[in-house]
């Protein structure tokens, strides 16, 4: 059993013993901490909340709302929504910040509380650590009887979201409409049932929900990759769809599938949203350094920009507008467009697939096959209390002195074969060494020669 707090959020298994998982007392201190940092720079302070639909998304949904009304806050409660709804809820309550209630892509054991700012955008690194530093030393004080905070109810801001995305200058809408695509949907039980579903009715698209009961007790390990995506595929095959829709529990990462039921790879999400979109506004483009090099030749394509951030959305949120990027994100699906909002969006992302596919007049297979061809692979070391992850990589960056090395995440290898990346996850207690090449035979052998340096270093 697990809990992680840090900058990203508070993340951790439910059950257990407070501390180290994710139990009632760590929520309310949390969410405590969260809501007295706002408290420090407002005078009056209201939070939207939203949740997918975890298993035990109602119990921790209800003692955050509580705690927060405790704390004297006005809450809005979207109830059962996606992470990018509640960001974009967050400026059009004009609140003062939002908590997520979503373990993303993590097994059904796991859950999060991810905090945003009043932009609706995930808090900062030192905002991050303020909150941390909150929650350790619990110098708060409560509001009396007479200043509780109060709860409202927003039941229309998925509604509101797919308004903002159809009302785009870049979504072909009436196109799109004219084609009435067919797609299947793996929903994976969780809120795509309730947001890429209507989404796909205002585009006069005809579809199929698989896993779109929304129970929480997810049909398949939740993060959208190959291996977990065969009902999709077969799916496509059987129904001679136009393509395949996959998405993570609080639907901001996408993956696509091709009509012949083959993925297109969440790398290529991102790559194909930007090869749209490059044409018609120019520019710059980012991505992290976890993400695939086609990025960078589409940009060069185009005439284009392309610059690398530090893993994490608020890393990459910071680069773009450091550049004046409108489309960014990263490789595991997640589209931002700025002139939406800065947060990834799996419901954007699909509008603006579409609108590829139609302007294009090509197929999801076709249109993949037009852009470099590369492997990312991705494993992970379990990390122990005794593991010292800076040592291991300054190690490594010495067998790997005369190669192209970046620290500002972890250490990034670039050699001629490809590249490697190794960094200590935010999430889980891993490090994660996710290796690219033009083929995924290069791509492993890159990778395992790295994680070999790494466990030598470990055993000694």
């Amino acid at each position: 059993m697990t809990l992680i707090k840090s900058i990203s959020g508070i993340r951790g298994t439910i059950g257990g013993e407070p501390s180290n998982n994710l139990t009632p007392v760590d929520i309310v201190e949390c969410v405590s901490g969260y809501g007295f940092w706002l408290k420090q720079s407002h005078n009056q302070v209201k939070v939207v909340v939203g949740r997918d639909a975890r298993i035990s998304g109602g119990m921790v949904s209800s003692l955050a709302i509580q705690t927060l009304v405790a704390c004297g806050i006005e809450v809005v409660d979207l109830g059962l929504s996606t992470t990018p709804t509640v960001e974009m809820a967050v400026t059009h309550h004009k609140a003062q910040g939002g908590i997520i209630f979503t373990a993303s892509h993590n097994p059904k054991q796991w859950n999060a509380l991810k905090f945003l700012n009043d932009r609706g955008e995930f808090i900062s690194a030192a905002d991050g650590n303020t909150i941390l530093e909150s929650i350790a030393t619990k110098d708060w004080s409560y509001a009396d009887v007479d200043n509780l905070g109060g709860i409202t109810s927003d039941d229309n801001a998925i509604s509101h979201h797919i308004d903002q995305i159809l009302d785009l200058k870049y979504v072909l809408t009436e196109e799109i409409r004219s084609r009435k695509f067919h797609v299947v949907v793996d929903c994976i039980n969780s809120t795509g049932a309730i947001s890429i579903a209507p989404l796909l009715d205002r585009l006069n698209c005809t579809y199929t929900l698989i896993n779109a009961e929304m129970t929480g007790d997810f049909a398949h390990n939740p993060e959208p990759l190959a291996k977990h995506l065969t009902d999709l595929c077969s799916t496509i095959k059987e129904e001679k769809a136009d393509l395949g829709i996959a998405v993570d529990p609080d639907v901001d990462r996408l993956a696509l599938v091709d009509e012949q039921g083959n993925l297109i790879g969440e790398e290529y999400t991102l790559v194909l949203v930007t090869d749209y979109l490059l044409p018609i506004i120019g520019g710059n483009t980012v991505s992290n350094l976890s993400s695939t090099r086609a990025l960078a030749d589409i940009a060069k394509r185009h005439h284009c920009t392309y610059q690398a951030s530090a893993v994490g959305e608020v890393n990459v949120v910071n680069t773009m507008k450091a550049t004046g990027s409108i489309i960014g994100g990263e490789g595991n699906g997640g589209v931002i467009l700025g002139d939406l909002h800065f947060g990834r969006d799996s419901l954007v992302g699909i509008a603006l697939t579409l609108s590829k596919l139609v302007s294009s007049g090509m197929t999801l297979s076709e249109l993949r096959a037009s852009y470099p061809d590369y492997t990312i692979v991705k494993n992970k070391i379990q990390l122990t209390p005794e593991i010292d992850v800076d040592a291991i990589n300054k190690h490594i960056s010495e067998i790997y002195s005369n190669e192209q090395l970046n620290t500002i995440d972890g250490l990034k290898i670039d050699m001629e074969q490809g590249w490697v990346h190794l960094r200590k996850s935010n999430t889980e207690p891993i490090i994660r060494v996710y290796a690219e090449s033009k083929d995924a035979a290069t791509a492993n052998s890159l990778a395992e020669k790295i994680m070999s340096h790494a466990y030598n270093f470990i055993a000694k």
